[in-house]
Order: structure tokens, then C-alpha cells, then sequence
């Protein structure tokens, strides 16, 4: 099997080190395409006014500077066109990207270009702890990813599909189990900050996430802070069924 692995951290990240690791338990042909520079929020953008160059680091590893879409399409299409990949991992972000993190995450979107392209995807991310100067249990996933990945690829999901995987914020001793969950939905306040530099003048920085209420249950949110590494299946149709059922009887 042929891996190819992305990510939004950018090529030196650990989480794609640790990904690395993971995707040499299913296979000895593993192709890394990254970003050469942090890239994360850049949800599924393309680079569209500069021009787009590969710096070779090593045998089967490239740093793109662009952009985690761009990276993904440049490896399928280009670097691994004679013989393309037969699955795209992205990860192991460092922090969560659950409920609407997902619309943000670069992370996910270069598995959505891999599903796009037609090829199995998968995003993989660790919650992080950042009361706790951003600690990451790197081991959680090393631990259990191998055998979810193993159990996962022997399904048969649609093509349009991918798959969001989220590893909580705790050991891997600690994890009580798999969870399939929804995509949960945060009762978001506003997260931007506004600050005033050293000449007076005001600045703004978008802060961390700050929320109110409870996780639905059955959540992405709620299974993963109930301890559980959560699976969530996502497509790319963003198609509301029940208000285009509405609209057609009003407009056809």
C-alpha cells in the first residue's frame, strides 16, 4: 500500500513525525508532502497567485510552499502521478479539530482533497491541554492509531467520504474506548481579542476557543472529553436536504 502523508502543522511538526511512525505500521511505502511553513486554519484554500515550488528534503519527503490543499493535489497529481497513493493520512494536528474546527482545519481539509481525488482519506488530531503549557500525549496516538486504521481500512466507505479521527487530551492508558460520533456544534462567544501595541494603537488577535453550555451527547465534544478517541465520518456534499425539499415547492 502506498501512504501518502499531509498535514497543516508544516513539515517539521512532531505530530507529523509521530504520524510518520503510525503510517509505517501498515506500510514501508509512505510518501510525505507537507507544508513548508504552519498553515494551520487554512481550511481547504488553494494558492492561486504565486507560484507553487517542491523542495526535495529527502527520498519520498517534499515541502510545498503552499498550502495543505496544494500539497495533497501537488502529491497525487504530480510527484505520485505514475502511480498514485492508495491512502491519504493528515496529522497528527497538535489540537483538537472537532465541530466546527473541521470547516477551519487545514488538517481535514487535505484529507478532503485526497477524497476528493477519489483516494481513502483520513485526518487524524490530538487535543491538547493548553492550561497546561499545551501539553500533547503524543504516546495516545502511537498507541492506538495502528489498529483503528487497520480496523477502518477493511471497511468499505464511499468514496465521497472521509474519516475525522480525534485522540483526547489524555494517556493512552487513560482512553476508555472508540467512539463513532457526530459532528457537535460549540455555543461559541466571541474569540477576538483586541489588544493596543506600545504605540497606542489597537491590534486584534484571534484567541482560543471560549464556549458556553454543554456538548450535546452523542458529540464529537462530549465523546471526546468523556475520554474516548472519537470517529466521525464527513462528506463534502453540503447540501441541505430538508430546506432544498422546502425551497423546490416554493421556487419549482
Amino acid at each position: 500500500m502506498r501512504i501518502l502523508l499531509s498535514n497543516d502543522d508544516g513539515i517539521h511538526a512532531k505530530g507529523l513525525e509521530i504520524l510518520e511512525e503510525i503510517a509505517r505500521t501498515l506500510s514501508d511505502d509512505v510518501w510525505v508532502v507537507a507544508p513548508e511553513l504552519d498553515q494551520s486554519g487554512a481550511s481547504h484554500s488553494l494558492t492561486l497567485r504565486d507560484p507553487l515550488r517542491i523542495r526535495e528534503l529527502a527520498p519520498k519527503r517534499f515541502a510545498v510552499n503552499g498550502t495543505p490543499t496544494d500539497c495533497v493535489m501537488i502529491g497525487v497529481n504530480h510527484i505520485l502521478k505514475d502511480h498514485r497513493p492508495d491512502l491519504v493520512l493528515s496529522g497528527v494536528n497538535y489540537g483538537a479539530n472537532l465541530a466546527e474546527d473541521v470547516i477551519y482545519s487545514g488538517t481535514v481539509a487535505a484529507a478532503m482533497e485526497g477524497a476528493l481525488l477519489d483516494i481513502p482519506s483520513i485526518a487524524m488530531s490530538l487535543v491538547v491541554n493548553y492550561k497546561e503549557q499545551g501539553k500533547a500525549h503524543w504516546e495516545t496516538p502511537l498507541e492506538h492509531a495502528p489498529k483503528l486504521l487497520k480496523t477502518l481500512l477493511e471497511q468499505k466507505l464511499p468514496k465521497d467520504v472521509l474519516i475525522n479521527i480525534n485522540f483526547p487530551c489524555v494517556s493512552q492508558e487513560q482512553v476508555k474506548g472508540v467512539k463513532v460520533a457526530f459532528q457537535g456544534l460549540r455555543n461559541m462567544k466571541d474569540n477576538l481579542l483586541m489588544r493596543t501595541d506600545p504605540r497606542g494603537k489597537p491590534y486584534y488577535w484571534i484567541g482560543g476557543v471560549s464556549t458556553d453550555g454543554t456538548p450535546e451527547e452523542g458529540s464529537d465534544l462530549d465523546a471526546s472529553l468523556s475520554k474516548f478517541i472519537t470517529v466521525t465520518p464527513l462528506s463534502f456534499h453540503l447540501t441541505h436536504k430538508e430546506s432544498e425539499t422546502i425551497l423546490k415547492k416554493i421556487f419549482n
